[in-house]
């Protein structure tokens, strides 16, 4: 009987969170809901593209070519007569998986560089200017380097989005961090002899997660932005991977007969930053406190 209170009382308990959630958070922030929901089919869509009537998207049929969108092609053909829809689809797979992977890589080293630089001294002066002359490069002209210098794929593209990010995770973690280590709290553990793993991990860290949620929404944004310009210029994944800016690359010379070849993926491209942008500034005002009481 116990088992089946504690179960019941465990299911009463996630009822009560989630209807508090959304007095608190969905009711005042309706945007970020919408964000959310839009990110989240973004995601079941990539997921799920072969479930989603969708073809081969690198199959070539000339007897198709440049198609206008209809019953039998959602969003029309290319060039090659190969389906728009089915490419656009796909390519929401890589678009995410380059931002979402952007977005952790460089929360995860920009967070530890950022510990390192806001709280030993001495190593302030050395990583802060390495950053500096990281961010003295546009970040698009950085990928665009690395890229030509490794050669084009996919992994090399998410590491050279990743990189120019990484010095803004820093800056905002070292501001943090100099805040926080002035605090009663942290003084307290240091006269105590904590050694400085545990007072960075126990009373630093926990202050910095708040930004970073934030921060890693903006990345995340911006990496699948940048995905887009590197495929448009040529520098991104290779041709036979469907991406959103290789599709519109390929079809900005038949931009005046053929429109939705660039229309559909640039459509998908800013709904889903729009959707990412509008979900990190509801995730702002929620969890910062100073907005969060003028609400």
């Amino acid at each position: 009987m116990s088992a089946i209170a504690d179960r019941d009382a465990n299911r009463s308990g996630l009822r009560e969170r989630l209807a508090e959630f959304r007095r608190n958070v969905l009711s005042r922030h309706p945007t970020m809901a919408i964000g959310g929901v839009l990110l989240i089919l973004m995601i079941l869509g990539a997921v799920f593209a072969p479930l989603l009537f969708t073809v081969d998207p690198i199959a070539l049929n000339p007897i198709q070519r440049l198609r206008g969108p209809g019953a039998a092609q959602w969003f029309g053909t290319d060039m090659f007569g190969r389906d728009i829809y089915s490419r656009t689809i796909y390519g929401t797979r890589i678009s995410l998986f380059v931002g979402l992977a952007a977005a952790v890589l460089s929360i995860a080293i920009g967070l530890v560089i950022g510990l390192l630089a806001g709280y030993v001294r001495l190593l302030d002066t050395i990583l802060m200017r390495v950053m500096d002359g990281l961010m003295a490069i546009p970040g698009i002209l950085l990928a665009i380097a690395l890229v030509s210098l490794s050669g084009a794929s996919l992994v090399t593209v998410t590491v050279a989005i990743t990189i120019p990010e990484i010095p803004r995770v820093v800056r905002l973690v070292r501001a943090i961090v100099l805040s926080v280590r002035e605090e009663p709290y942290v003084e307290a553990a240091v006269a105590a002899g904590t050694r400085l793993p545990l007072i960075l991990i126990r009373h630093i860290l926990p202050n910095t997660i708040p930004p970073l949620i934030v921060q890693a929404t903006y990345v995340c944004a911006s990496a699948m932005l940048t995905e887009s310009i590197l495929g448009f210029l040529g520098a991104g994944t290779p041709p036979e991977i469907p991406s959103w800016g290789n599709i519109m690359a390929e079809g900005r010379t038949y931009f005046q007969i053929a429109p939705w070849i660039i229309f559909f993926p640039g459509a998908l491209l800013a709904l889903t930053v729009l959707a990412v942008n509008v979900l990190g500034d509801g995730l702002r005002d929620t969890l910062d406190p100073r907005i969060a009481k003028k609400m």
